[in-house]
């Protein structure tokens, strides 16, 4: 995908956002896909943000949804994305999804088997390196290392109240859950796993 149908693709997308506000956009297997912004989801990624920015030092930084083009079929936009602070710093509309240190999803009604089994799919066979989905409908985290062509080959699910520690290259990160917001009234379906 070049630059240009990169540029018109997030063009189209922001139109979308634009006129649909409280949806998130992207494109995931060629097909355009709107979630809702729920506010447990916007007060997880904050909280989220502000825990991995007071860890990350200055080489690393913290983006939110912006574009990364995986393919001609999928941009995605992870709800937080760990990048080189220098690229952060560019302020573009999209990212190459190879500066990718961590991706990080919060999972919305709409948005379970994309979060658990197409973006597993998508981000390991990228290499990137962790993966965490934080579920408030479940009030757990899953935690994804070791990329391989058909998914993540390791996984582990820390339940609220845990605190969920990753070791990267980048250094050690450890987020505190026992805060997250939990939404037991809303009824999800499981991911097909």
């Amino acid at each position: 995908m070049t630059i240009s149908e990169t540029d018109r693709l997030h063009s189209q997308l922001s139109r979308l956002e634009d006129k649909f506000p409280g949806y998130r956009t992207e494109i995931v297997g060629g097909n355009i896909m709107m979630s809702p912004v729920r506010p447990f989801d916007g007060r997880t990624i904050r909280l989220l943000e502000n825990s991995l920015e007071a860890q990350l030092g200055e080489e690393w930084a913290c983006i939110s949804d912006v574009t990364f083009p995986f393919s001609d079929l999928d941009e995605l936009c992870p709800d937080i994305a760990v990048v080189p602070r220098a690229e952060a710093d560019r302020n573009l509309s999209a990212y190459s999804p190879d500066l990718i240190e961590l991706a990080v999803e919060v999972v919305s009604p709409s948005s379970v088997r994309h979060d658990y089994v197409v973006k597993d799919k998508l981000y390991a066979q990228r290499g990137i390196q962790h993966y965490l989905i934080f579920d408030p409908y479940r009030a757990e985290c899953t935690m994804m290392w070791h990329p391989g062509p058909d998914g993540y080959r390791g996984r582990d699910v820390i339940p609220y109240g845990k605190p969920v520690e990753l070791a990267m290259e980048i250094g050690e990160v450890r987020i505190e859950t026992d805060e997250l917001p939990v939404d037991r009234e809303t009824r999800v379906p499981g991911p097909d796993r």
